[in-house]
């Protein structure tokens, strides 16, 4: 599916009226659900080695066929990332990367791409920035949601009304662990989609995928007709083959930004991550989710 296939957003990048008008992420996931297909979502470290190499790499991610791309704002003290991830944060912050040079980097890619962007970062970055020059300059930029991987529902009132008042979605994290309670209020709280951590602990490729993540999705489902992603270890196209059956889209991270630090350019990261998105959608498309429409 190519971004053609999505109608564009207003030249400043914020919805007139996010109530009504469907969102660059609404009308991907719409798209995804008609023809069956489970969604790709990829994560980048945005600044990686740098933020002209990002430019590069989100791109050629796009053109791929990844259908929503999560930026990863560089934090100093990543603890929900595993050491991936971390030491990728490390080389964008010492390459200058700040959430400002992120926000710019949107708006250049929204020269090229319609491809759905979120902005993942952690809270303090944005504290520091503040809520209401944040959300207006990432909705002028271009953006179309923000996910906030330390800030829980409870604390996250005011972050709400501020982003949804620029048009805005706000994506929250359910974990394991997660009660019933807490799911229907994560669930209330987010819009976009919603993020399933897959398993405990911090980012990274795994083997396998955990045997109660089928049962977690359906308890999620119960409080949310979002779209429900997954991520934390999914790496394989066999993770995102059965995945079809669960959720409605993969995130893969790490196993990006490992091609990224393995890489000896950009251009050579670029192509890696672009190969690696590729074999993970035609795993997309031909897995579970495609048989199980075609079988109705």
């Amino acid at each position: 599916m190519s971004d053609a296939a999505i109608p564009p957003a207003s030249s400043a990048g914020r919805k007139p009226d996010a109530s009504q008008v469907p969102g660059r992420i609404a009308r991907r996931f719409a798209e995804l659900s008609r023809s069956g297909e489970l969604g790709l979502i990829a994560y980048i470290t945005a600044g990686d080695p740098s933020l002209a190499a990002t430019e590069k790499i989100v791109l050629a991610a796009a053109e791929a066929g990844a259908d929503v791309i999560e930026l990863g704002v560089p934090f100093s003290d990543p603890l929900a990332d595993g050491p991936v991830i971390q030491r990728a944060s490390e080389r964008a912050l010492h390459s200058g990367t700040t959430l400002a040079g992120v926000i710019d980097l949107v708006r250049l890619l929204r020269l090229h791409t319609e491809v759905p962007l979120v902005l993942f970062s952690y809270f303090n970055p944005i504290l520091q920035m503040g809520l209401e020059k944040f959300a207006a300059a990432v909705a002028d930029a271009g953006a179309d949601a923000v996910l906030v991987t330390d800030l829980i529902p409870e604390e996250a009132v005011e972050y709400r009304e501020v982003m949804r008042a620029h048009g805005l979605d706000t994506v929250f994290l359910a974990a394991p662990t997660s009660t019933d309670a807490r799911l229907a209020l994560i669930a209330e709280c987010s819009t976009g989609f919603l993020y399933i951590i897959s398993r405990m602990g911090v980012t990274g490729t795994r083997d396998a995928l955990p045997e109660d993540l089928p049962a977690l999705a359906r308890r999620v489902r119960q409080f949310t007709n979002l779209p429900l992603a997954v991520g934390f270890g999914i790496s394989q196209p066999a993770h995102v083959s059965v995945l079809g059956g669960i959720a409605d889209a993969a995130v893969v991270g790490s196993a990006l930004v490992a091609e990224i630090e393995k890489a000896a350019s950009p251009e050579a990261a670029a192509s890696a991550v672009a190969d690696r998105i590729r074999a993970l959608k035609r795993a997309a498309k031909e897995g579970i989710s495609r048989r199980s429409r075609d079988a109705k």
